[in-house]
């Protein structure tokens, strides 16, 4: 187990240097130039080219791609990201204190499409064809196709405007929670039923369960030992990478219900042309991603024991 998770982990610094790569090309083919950026918001007015020239000379803007993307990579790998052209504040320190608004909505909302889908899908498989199996595949398939947005204007509409239950937006107390996640958790909840369902079909038709339920086990104790275990490898692998998407993906949801989370914070950054705080947000989710993708991973020795991670 040791030796898979130090090779797993070599594994992943040229995908890491991968990411950083694109990040910070990307950041540099947006059109726009920050120096000008930075000028006109600082001053008022339209900058003359010698100010623009002499921001861009302290900035090293006009060093070779190259020279710039190693500079910045050896900060980064320090943890230094840059500093933000729009409130002057480190890039890594802004992403660090608003991840855990978004850790709050995100983490709720999967909870939430756990809770909901795992049910769900079980009895899904096992009374297929019955009324069960046919509304969780229309909820299932109402879950997604509605876009988060629309789903998050409706959830608005009906609570807190019609039956004035939740608040509309903001961070506060546990009110303030519910409809963010639960926009958030509506897709998983979808992709999840599924899923479940389709692998306990799968499982449930095995061998080795019919040998269970000859020798007299429970039904309980068939369904969620020996085919709900199996079942879950690949659900964990969808649970693992819907996590790092909701994280990634909360950008409309935390706008929209103005959210002090990092999705808005990046947002704003776009609309401003925040370069650093865009490539080290690209960056800062992608290393979360790759730890996601590992932790579930690692979690499959437990889910099943005939994997041998060490070979």
């Amino acid at each position: 187990m040791t030796r898979y998770l130090i090779r797993r982990l070599v594994y992943l610094i040229p995908i890491w240097l991968g990411i950083s790569f694109v990040a910070f090309s990307l950041a540099n083919l947006t059109p726009g130039d920050p120096a000008r950026l930075m000028l006109q918001r600082d001053l008022g007015r339209q900058p003359t080219a010698e100010e623009v020239s002499s921001v861009r000379d302290t900035m090293h803007l006009d060093d070779p791609f190259i020279l710039r993307y190693v500079r910045w990579l050896e900060n980064a790998v320090t943890g230094d990201l840059g500093t933000s052209y729009r409130t002057g504040e480190p890039v890594l320190s802004g992403l660090a204190q608003r991840f855990p608004s978004t850790l709050q909505i995100a983490g709720l909302g999967l909870a939430l499409a756990i809770v909901i889908a795992l049910p769900l899908g079980i009895m899904a498989a096992l009374w297929r064809n019955s009324a069960i199996d046919h509304l969780s595949r229309v909820l299932a398939l109402l879950g997604a196709s509605m876009p988060s947005y629309w789903v998050a204007y409706l959830l608005i509409l009906l609570f807190a405007v019609k039956l004035n239950m939740l608040p509309v937006a903001g961070k506060g107390g546990w009110q303030h929670l519910i409809l963010p996640s639960v926009t958030l958790g509506l897709g998983a909840c979808a992709s999840l039923m599924r899923l479940t369902r389709s692998e306990m079909l799968e499982v449930l038709g095995q061998d080795y369960i019919r040998t269970s339920r000859a020798k007299g086990l429970a039904s309980w104790a068939v369904v969620v030992r020996h085919g709900l275990r199996n079942a879950l490898i690949p659900v964990t692998t969808v649970v693992g990478m819907r996590f790092a998407g909701l994280l990634g993906g909360a950008v409309i949801v935390e706008t929209i219900f103005a959210w002090p989370g990092i999705g808005k914070f990046v947002l704003d950054s776009i609309f401003d042309r925040d370069y650093p705080v865009i490539q080290g947000f690209v960056v800062f989710m992608g290393t979360i991603f790759l730890l996601v993708n590992l932790v579930v991973d690692m979690s499959y020795a437990w889910l099943d024991p005939r994997i041998r991670l060490s070979r």
